[in-house]
């Protein structure tokens, strides 16, 4: 490999100029290329330069503490920023709500796949997804702030159907992480949680006449590399830079190396603990009686989780395929800093592959977050006045799954329940409401979804809602509520009804097994 090749990251940050378009690799804690960003940061608090970067990624990227997307929040370093999520860089997002950078928010899936459309030279991604939501150019367009004014999305017609545009643009350098390099540049990925877009955000680079610099734990001699693990060839790669600091090349934020997330080992996960009885868990018990046999799933973060624990407790987790965003299929998903990942996987795709496969309606069942409810069935779950969250993969995925249940608690902020006679008592009610009249921002469109016919529910600890043709139904409350006192009161719309509500399983309220498998 020619010396030329192997720089400091001193070095990388010196290749970024001025006004360039610069994109990173990462999906929460894990593929971020630390060293690299952090030095860029350092070089322009002590020199002011580069300025006026425009700022590109997928995935969310960051700890919520100053590492990952972060690194870029500063007034005058950045000038727009394009991304799929802000929840895990919030000096990124407060930068943006404050007017001191230009800033959208785009389906993270439809951003992996520019990727490798801006490689082809295609004039960008033309999809449906994003179509109805705040991604749509005739609600929002993605534009998060006064100061962004640019359409980079378009709404177009193919073949008597509408389609969105989510324009090219080329981009000036890469940073991206790798595993091992080779002496000649080529790089693998083979302890990372996942892919990432690395591959494809290289190749947009190269083909832009721009820059690539991928960070790496090591070098190793060429030809030692096996081929199949190779991500990024060497003919994509113009710097290596090698880490100095372990930190800057944790596999995600919160550990160093945990070989069962990148198939190097297969450790046990029947004997996780299942957790005791609560609000969270008697939801994902009401979403684990919608689980069939041989079916594809996606869950969301948060609440959603405790499904997939309610499966295995219930000794039904073999019914499902789980699959992430970040690329895995199959294994058991994880949670925090190590989101994206999936202890065991069976697969690790691409991220714009995972979601070739979500948008073309892929997922049997997605079980996602419930922030923000309205009656029209609107989902918020990216924008809620100061707090900017971002919508990630969500509009991928609830626009495109067979069926998808949005799990939440009725109410957010300090809401306390007890379970009694096979049912519930409100103890303290939750201080803000989330079913409204109008969310803020439409992160899943439930005019989409009845023009598509897709079935969808909203599921509670104490009542389950179902969209129809004409809005929201509530159709089922839990033992122990009133009707008109726990939910009625407590949501700015009246819901359709059917009659009288019927009531949730009683099984779900007791702390012992449900019976799922039989």
């Amino acid at each position: 490999m020619e010396n030329k090749k192997v720089i400091t990251a001193a070095e990388a940050a010196a290749l970024v100029k001025d006004g360039d378009t610069i994109a990173t690799s990462g999906f929460v804690g894990s593929g971020c290329p630390e060293a690299l960003t952090r030095a860029l940061e350092k070089r322009f608090l002590e020199t002011g330069s580069p300025k006026d970067l425009t700022y590109f990624y997928a995935a969310a990227q960051g700890n919520q503490d100053g590492r990952g997307a972060d690194h870029f929040a500063h007034k005058g370093m950045t000038k727009r920023v394009i991304a799929g999520h802000y929840n895990m860089a919030p000096a990124l997002g407060k930068c943006i709500l404050e007017n001191e950078m230009e800033g959208y928010n785009l389906p993270q899936g439809t951003l992996s796949q520019l990727c490798r459309d801006i490689a082809a030279h295609k004039p960008g991604t033309i999809t449906h997804v994003g179509l109805n939501t705040f991604a749509d150019p005739r609600k929002q367009g993605g534009k998060l702030n006064d100061i962004t004014k640019e359409d980079i999305v378009e709404v177009i017609d193919i073949l008597g159907e509408e389609k969105l545009l989510y324009k090219a643009f080329p981009i000036d350098i890469t940073f991206i992480r790798g595993t091992y390099a080779d002496e000649l540049g080529n790089v693998t990925v083979q302890q990372e949680i996942g892919t990432s877009e690395v591959t494809a955000l290289a190749q947009a680079a190269k083909n832009s006449g721009g820059i690539v610099v991928v960070q790496v734990k090591e070098i190793v001699k060429a030809g030692t590399l096996d081929p199949r693990l190779v991500k990024v060839p060497r003919i994509y790669v113009d710097a290596i830079v090698v880490t100095e600091d372990p930190i800057d090349h944790q596999q995600s934020f919160d550990h160093d190396f945990e070989p069962s997330l990148c198939g190097d080992i297969q450790v046990p996960v029947s004997s996780l603990e299942a957790p005791p009885l609560s609000a969270k868990k008697v939801i994902g018990r009401r979403a684990a009686m919608e689980l069939r046999k041989d079916t594809v799933v996606n869950l969301g973060i948060g609440i959603p989780e405790y499904i997939s624990a309610v499966a295995n407790e219930e000794g039904i987790g073999d019914w499902m395929t789980l699959t992430v965003e970040a690329g895995p299929v199959g294994g058991v998903p994880c949670g925090g800093s190590q989101f994206g990942a999936s202890v065991n996987p069976e697969c690790i795709l691409c991220q714009h592959e995972q979601f070739d496969f979500y948008d073309g309606g892929g997922v049997d069942l997605a079980f996602l977050g419930l922030a923000q409810a309205d009656m029209e069935g609107n989902i918020n779950v990216s924008k809620f006045g100061p707090r900017l969250a971002g919508c990630g993969g969500f509009i991928n995925i609830t626009q495109n799954a067979k069926k998808v249940f949005f799990c939440g608690t009725f109410t957010a902020g300090g809401l306390k329940i007890a379970f009694e006679n096979d049912g519930i008592k409100i103890l303290q009610e939750g201080k803000a409401k989330k079913f409204i009249k109008e969310v803020e921002q439409i992160t899943f469109s439930g005019e989409y979804a009845r023009k598509t016919k897709q079935p969808v529910m909203y599921i509670t600890e104490r009542c389950v809602f179902e969209l129809k043709d004409d809005g929201l139904h509530l159709t089922e409350i839990a033992p122990g509520v009133d009707l008109q006192k726990d939910i009625l009161d407590l949501m700015d719309f009246t819901p359709k009804m059917d009659g009288t509500p019927k009531l949730m399983d009683a099984s779900i309220f007791r702390d012992e097994l449900m019976g799922l498998a039989k």
